[in-house]
Order: structure tokens, then C-alpha cells, then sequence
């Protein structure tokens, strides 16, 4: 994903997370493919486990997949029916190549990184793995491009989790602020954090979005973000964990398109006027004219003339120069003063 140090050419790296909202279908993960497509994102983006590998059978679901879902059961229980097998991910990648849109998958276990290794040139490490060091090791170990989210974590811990990454061989790491709670509260989103962490780490930043809406996705563009990663599903009403924290179609097309008038908004860092600026100089900037007639060789003074449009002529900012000389010639009221 990067070139010559920079990620997706200079451009916010926009991924729709597909996530598990295909509810285990891969026909639907293919209809996801599509509207991620269509919807202009760079990458779609899917969660692969064995779910042995995952979760024991003694943990619990999270209190939003409680409340998302409106029932309770095992993690282990709710996950067996949204995960996909390993040889759909090769379907849903070469699917992915052929109407022209970035696979992207993320492993929670080291079964899956060994798995996906061939099927990717970057990895996205989620919040829940910041602390597993096994793993960050295996990721490590392929030297590869790594998106590492930080949701739940502190400085400390994003530190050691990028020393191991680094002390196995992957030295591309961008950070991403993340607020792990689905749909995530605005107000723990902490923007700021991302140019701390930036400072803090000398890397690059982005934004795992798990708000509703937009806005905040759109705000993170502005501060800088270089990837924007945001959950998207068909449906928000269908039953599942993430889907109500998720954007429909139209909502991810709008964020894509926000994104892309932000980031040509953002412009260069030098200040210097547009083309189109420089056009309109003449006719928004003044110029020293005649406040009234003037003969030739009258000395000129506050009395006698004064500032008005177009810019074409002597600059206003000559004011002290121009006080005290004499006119060259006769001037008509209005007419722009010659030095």
C-alpha cells in the first residue's frame, strides 16, 4: 500500500470494513464487495478466525453485543454463526481482484495470519490483539505493512506492541485511534490523541471509526488521518453485533466523497494565492486614486487622494511613499495615481 514512503499516493487510505456483517454468507460478503466498490472505497475489509483458535468457550459476550443483538449466548455460540471458512476468503479475494477493489482480511489468531500470508501485502491488527504477543510476533515475522489499531490501549502498551512488531521484522507501522464500543460515543473519540501519538511515535496515523455517522470520520480526515477505516453493512436493521454501529451504502458513498473534497481541501502547507485568486486581484484588491481633481505638481496629501478599486494600480501599501510627492500630471477624480 505504500509508495515511496507514502501510503495510497498522498490520499486518506479509505477501508470499508465489511467486518462479519455478511452474517456468514459469502454470497452477502460478494454483495458487500460490490457496494464497497461502488461506493468508491480503496479497500473492503473482512475478519477471519478459527474459532477454536478465538475464543474459549467460557467468554462472554461483550455488553454491546448484548445489547445489539437483544439476546445473550457464548461469544463462541454468536461467532460460529458469522464466521466464514478459510476457503471462502480466496473466493472473496479473487472476487475482490476481478471488479477492482483492495482485499484486506484482518487474522485473529496465528492460523489465520499463516493462512492469509500469501493473500495480502498488509495487515490490520485490531484492538483486542495490541496485547497478544505470539501473534505480534507471527505479523512481526512477515515484515509486512501493518495497521495497528489502538482502541483500549494506552501509550505504554501501543510502545511495547510496536517494539515487538519491530523486534520481528515489520518496521511499516501506521497507528490508528480506535474507541472499542460499538457504536462508539463521541465523546470518548479523542481526536487529539492521533497528533499525540504521531509526536509520541514518529509514525503515521488514521482513524477505526466506530461511531454513527460521518461526521466524526470526516473530522479525522481534516486532522491529518491517512487511513479512514469505517464498518458498513446492507442493512443496519440485520441481526448481528456491528451492524447498528455500521453505515449503509448511501452513507459510505457520502463519507467517501467527504473524504476526497477534504483531503483536496487540505491543499499544500504554503501559503501563496490560487490562479483564481490571482485573477481576482484586480478586482478586489484598490489602488491610491484621486479623492478629487488634481493639477500637475500639486503636492499630493490625504485631502486629495485615497484608496479604491480595481488593484491595477499604484498598492495602497506605497501610502507613505506616495504622501508628500507631486502629481506628474493633471488627475480626474477617481483616476489611479502615477508615481
Amino acid at each position: 500500500m505504500s509508495v515511496d514512503g507514502e501510503i495510497n499516493n498522498g490520499k486518506v487510505l479509505i477501508i470499508a470494513e465489511a467486518g462479519v456483517n455478511h452474517n456468514g454468507s459469502l454470497e452477502t460478503a460478494m454483495k458487500l464487495v460490490d457496494v464497497a466498490k461502488e461506493c468508491g472505497a480503496d479497500i473492503v475489509k473482512f475478519q477471519t478466525a478459527r474459532l477454536d483458535s478465538l475464543v474459549s468457550r467460557s467468554a462472554e459476550m461483550a455488553d454491546y453485543q448484548k445489547a445489539n443483538m437483544g439476546r445473550r449466548e457464548s461469544q463462541k455460540d454468536m461467532l460460529r454463526k458469522l464466521l466464514l471458512d478459510f476457503p471462502a476468503f480466496v473466493d472473496l479475494a479473487d472476487y475482490c481482484k476481478s471488479v477492482g477493489i483492495g482485499f484486506l482480511s484482518t487474522p485473529f489468531d496465528i492460523d489465520s495470519i499463516h493462512f492469509l500470508n500469501d493473500m495480502q501485502d498488509i495487515w490490520k491488527v485490531p484492538s483486542g490483539e495490541i496485547t497478544n504477543y505470539p501473534y505480534l510476533v507471527e505479523i512481526g515475522k512477515t515484515g509486512k505493512e501493518v495497521f495497528l489499531s489502538t482502541g483500549m490501549a494506552d501509550m505504554d502498551e501501543i510502545g511495547a506492541a510496536i517494539k515487538v512488531l519491530e523486534e520481528n521484522g515489520t518496521k511499516d507501522i501506521t497507528l490508528l485511534q480506535c474507541t472499542t464500543e460499538y457504536p462508539a460515543p463521541v465523546k470518548d473519540v479523542n481526536l487529539r490523541v492521533m497528533d499525540t501519538m504521531r509526536k509520541a511515535f514518529d509514525r503515521p496515523v488514521g482513524y477505526s471509526d466506530h461511531t454513527q455517522g460521518i461526521e466524526v470520520s470526516l473530522a479525522a480526515a481534516a486532522l491529518g488521518a491517512v487511513v479512514i477505516e469505517k464498518h458498513f453493512t446492507l442493512d443496519r436493521n440485520l441481526p448481528g453485533p456491528d451492524h447498528k454501529a455500521s453505515l449503509e451504502p448511501d452513507e459510505l458513498k457520502a463519507m467517501v466523497a467527504g473524504i476526497r473534497k477534504i483531503e483536496e481541501a487540505l491543499g499544500s502547507p504554503q501559503k501563496k494565492p490560487s490562479e483564481a485568486e490571482i485573477q481576482n486581484r484586480k478586482a478586489a484588491r484598490k489602488s491610491i486614486v484621486s479623492k478629487r481633481a488634481i493639477r500637475a505638481g500639486e503636492i499630493l496629501t490625504e485631502d486629495n487622494i485615497t484608496t479604491k478599486r480595481p488593484g491595477t494600480g499604484v498598492s495602497p501599501m506605497e501610502w507613505g511613499k506616495v504622501l508628500g510627492t507631486r502629481a506628474k500630471r493633471d488627475f480626474d477624480e477617481d483616476e489611479l495615481i502615477e508615481l
